[in-house]
């Protein structure tokens, strides 16, 4: 129990500081106490015996560099030094200069000296573990809501596994190859979407939205073996949630790999087109175009309308970004996809 008490006295007397005061007021305190202990001093010569000049001033020493810090306790250090030597070192009311006068001063200043070193170094070391403490308590914080951050998104990836399955599912016809192909699609599909989380979350790639879009543009063409294809990407503003970019490049990559498999059938390769940009007239909102200069579309044909699985995930995934999708003819040949959507 007293230690409990000990410290619980300890712990309240150190949270009383004024180190981070404005110097008038800590210089203020310090002379205060000084003046405090000459008081003192004068009240109790008559009680105490000779030879303890330093008796009050001691305490007022280290009071003031623990309360208010190390030029003040310096300061009060000196005027006590001198008040001693003044009025309670014989002869009284001079400052002598004698072999015993100097001893004592000589005594006053290692103690002094050795209190203000020791508070002050004791008040250094304490201001580190404070900054230490709140450095460790701002990580702590920021890797909880890193945790739960990556919680989230693990659990938005697997209810867009989820989903993809469940549509890949429905596009299964009755015989043993429809299934297979499903899986097959299915497994290619998720394999993009490992490849868009890895480029997005590299630590070593950067946060340059243009350039993630313009790797897996050439990820995608090697891995379908159109290398006669060519890719032309321009960026000038993204979504700054990590939720919406990977949306958004999954989505990217679903119109790429449409363009690739139905656009240039019959030809001998073309140009895809990526554009993303703000829309003037429209803060916070963005404009997504996907355009190549392919084959086209039939005429009459809904691609919103087709059972199409990669129709249908482009859909899932504008829908997911809050956007208004369209398609139409590119200007020329081909077709293009549009979307706005708040950023």
């Amino acid at each position: 129990m007293p230690i409990v008490v000990v410290r619980t006295v300890w712990q309240r007397v150190a949270r009383f500081s004024l180190l981070r005061s404005g110097s008038g007021l800590r210089y203020g305190v310090g002379l205060l106490t000084f003046v405090a202990a000459l008081l003192l001093r004068w009240a109790v010569d008559d009680v105490l015996p000779s030879g303890f000049p330093y008796l009050t001033f001691f305490p007022a020493v280290i009071l003031t560099t623990f309360v208010v810090g190390l030029g003040p306790g310096v300061v009060t250090a000196v005027l006590s030094g001198l008040a001693a030597w003044y009025f309670f070192i014989p002869p009284y009311g001079t400052l002598p200069v004698n072999p015993s006068s100097g001893v004592a001063l000589a005594f006053y200043a290692v103690i002094v000296a050795v209190d203000i070193a020791l508070i002050h170094g004791m008040q250094v070391t304490l201001a580190r573990l404070r900054e230490e403490r709140r450095r460790t308590a701002s990580l702590l914080a920021a890797q909880t809501t890193m945790f739960h951050e990556l919680q989230h998104r693990v659990a938005n990836n697997m209810q867009f596994v989820s989903s993809l399955l469940d549509l890949q599912r429905r596009s299964v016809g009755r015989s043993p190859e429809g299934a297979m192909a499903a899986l097959e699609e299915a497994g290619r599909r998720l394999g993009t979407m490992a490849r868009v989380h890895r480029r997005l979350h590299d630590p070593q790639s950067g946060d340059d939205f243009g350039r993630h879009i313009e790797g897996l543009c050439q990820d995608m063409l090697q891995a379908t073996g159109t290398l006669d294809v060519t890719c032309r990407v321009s960026v000038g503003t993204a979504p700054q949630s990590p939720e919406r970019l990977l949306a958004l490049a999954l989505l990217i990559v679903e119109a790429l790999t449409n363009a690739l498999k139905h656009a240039f059938v019959g030809r001998d390769g073309g140009v895809v087109t990526i554009e993303l940009d703000a829309v003037p007239d429209h803060p916070g909102q963005l404009h997504l175009r996907v355009i190549d200069d392919g084959v086209g579309l039939p005429e009459g044909v809904d691609v919103l309308r087709l059972p199409s699985l990669g129709w249908k995930i482009i859909q899932s995934l504008a829908a997911q970004l809050s956007g208004q999708l369209s398609y139409g003819p590119a200007d020329g040949a081909g077709t293009r996809i549009d979307l706005r959507f708040p950023a």
